[in-house]
């Protein structure tokens, strides 16, 4: 999965650093990001060095072994050689360790530009220089960066897996029922709740499997197998799903794809893992 870098070391920890010529930079411009492709799927970053032109604030993120990555907000930028790519290139880029580092830095970019301002009394927040967090000196209010919960899982009646389609138009790939944790929800609450709306079925034999810090959506994943409890005929009737259809093990049409908890639940179902 996109998370796992190892023997790789990511370090989120916050330090107020001052950039140096050979720190990496991540400058987003959505949806776009500076970056230049190599072969393959190869993704390289600029670093401060790489400009010849940087004007505005930088924020250091983290570190990937001991390799320090800014975030740039620039008013004004010139890095020959960089181009602004979709930020799409970035899932499945080489090497895995940078994809993390990149996808990780965009969750970043939305939260700081999504508060410059106070959302309690419109104060402009400032940051703290201790830790990961943004404050209001008017009225003290705090934001750390957003991370919302989510279950995804795998509804198996024996050899069988239910695989299901967004009806939403531009994503055609099979997935798994998903969805956010509601407030006051467990997450096997959450999963029943969302079993029961996208797909009609009740579920029993609820077990926990893996989980996955998907920044591409600011959520942190958890990921579930239960079994098909009763009918086993699926009802889409919330809109949110335009096919969901069982599968054996093997006729699963999709392969894991190193990225996502999605495809690695499917894979461990489809090899007999699960």
């Amino acid at each position: 999965m996109v998370q796992d870098i190892a023997p790789h070391r990511f370090d989120n920890r916050y330090f107020p650093y001052t950039p140096s010529p050979e720190d990496t930079v991540f400058l987003f411009s959505p949806p776009h990001m500076l970056a230049k492709e190599g072969e393959g799927r190869a993704l390289a970053f600029p670093r401060f060095r790489d400009f010849t032109r940087l004007s505005g604030e930088t924020v250091y993120l983290f570190a990937v072994d001991g390799r320090r990555f800014f975030l740039a907000l620039p008013e004004d930028w010139e890095a020959p050689g960089f181009t602004l790519l979709h930020t799409g290139c970035i899932r499945g880029a080489e090497p895995p360790e940078i994809s993390f580092a990149a996808v990780t830095a965009m969750q970043l970019y939305r939260w700081y530009t999504a508060n410059r301002f106070c959302g309690r009394c419109g104060g402009r927040m400032e940051k703290d220089t201790k830790e990961r967090m943004l404050f209001c000196p008017a009225c003290k209010n705090t934001v750390y960066p957003k991370i919302s919960p989510c279950i995804i899982t795998g509804i198996t009646d024996g050899d069988r897996i239910l695989l299901t389609k967004y009806a939403r138009s531009g994503y055609s790939h099979y997935a798994l029922v998903a969805g956010f944790c509601e407030i006051g929800e467990s997450f096997e609450e959450t999963l029943r709740r969302e079993v029961a709306e996208e797909v009609g079925l009740t579920v029993a034999n609820i077990r926990y499997w893996a989980s996955q810090p998907w920044s591409f959506s600011d959520t942190l994943l958890a990921g579930f197998f239960c079994d098909v409890k009763g009918s086993r005929t699926p009802v889409l009737a919330d809109g949110e799903l335009k096919e969901a259809t069982w599968f054996s093990r093997d006729e699963i049409p999709v392969r894991d794809d190193g990225v996502s908890l999605t495809r690695a639940m499917i894979e461990a179902f489809r090899t007999g893992k699960v």
